[in-house]
């Protein structure tokens, strides 16, 4: 048993959690670069919370241009154990409706050009990705939604696009056929670099349209969206401040072992890493890197 620390990343709408109790705003520097913004350590229902709004203060960074490393570094480094995700999603089945959390356990991952791994030339490592979505925390997920009357789906796909654009017909078409149940743009690299980091990872993906291959609703548009994302905020809140009191300030293992997974992951023996790249490694896998 260990202490736990719940991070949180607010997505599209989710740029604060309300009532907090110790307070306390922290800048963090990290090697990788500036985070999106400064983290908000507080306790919530008694259980430490660190929380990071994914696009910053006013929803400044698009999806493509968030310093995923930097976010995961800084909040490993404020002593996050487990991480929540949440983000809007457009949903490619006609029962998940806006307004639905969808607790996402798998990720199709369509992105170009985002960093997605802390480890590279000089110290190379291979994490299993088969599970990214850690099922304790899915199950404490579910538990908060179920008792709160919240309409959620357990399990799904969400394929993850660049954007900021939205789909075409074709590709929503595409994907749909494919299997996903939801489309976002920030869940990747997040969870690969969430499991680089050792840390558990969930996502909750907030509904707020059936993206454009629906044949009866209009396609996705901001301005359509934007009060379904002020309820879901709501609910997500509520969520929030249920869920943390019941995972608690004491935590166990992963079922997944994540905390241990660069055990098996790194492939470069020591005498051949490279010191600088090991020096910016330390805060997220110093662990496993330590002699």
């Amino acid at each position: 048993m260990e202490n736990r620390v719940v991070g949180i990343i607010g997505g599209s709408g989710l740029y604060g959690l309300g009532d907090l109790d110790d307070v306390e705003e922290r800048r963090v520097e990290t090697p990788w670069g500036e985070p999106s913004g400064l983290l908000t350590a507080a306790t919530m229902g008694g259980v430490p919370v660190v929380f990071l709004p994914r696009h910053g203060p006013g929803h400044r960074i698009p999806p493509s241009e968030i310093n995923y490393r930097a976010n995961i570094h800084a909040l490993k480094a404020l002593g996050v154990t487990d991480l929540i995700s949440l983000s809007a999603c457009g949903s490619f089945q006609e029962e998940l409706r806006p307004g639905t959390f969808v607790l996402a356990d798998q990720f199709i991952d369509r992105t170009s050009g985002r960093e997605k791994s802390f480890f590279g030339a000089g110290c190379v490592a291979h994490v299993s990705m088969a599970r990214p979505v850690c099922p304790a925390l899915g199950d404490a997920l579910e538990t908060s939604c179920r008792a709160l009357d919240i309409p959620y789906h357990r399990g799904g796909t969400y394929v993850c696009i660049d954007g900021p654009q939205f789909s075409s017909i074709a590709e929503s078409l595409f994907y749909k056929g494919a299997g996903a149940n939801v489309i976002g743009m920030t869940n990747m690299p997040e969870a690969k670099l969430a499991r680089e980091a050792e840390l558990p990872y969930a996502t909750v993906a907030m509904v707020t349209d059936y993206d454009c291959w629906h044949e009866t609703e209009k396609p996705v548009e901001v301005a359509a969206v934007l009060e379904i994302m002020r309820q879901n905020t709501e609910g997500a809140r509520r969520l929030l401040a249920d869920v943390a009191p019941r995972l608690g300030a004491t935590r166990r293992t992963s079922p997944l072992g994540v905390e241990k997974v660069l055990d098996f992951a790194i492939i470069t023996p020591k005498e051949a890493r490279d010191p600088v790249l090991v020096e910016k490694l330390n805060v997220v896998a110093g662990r496993a890197l330590t002699p």
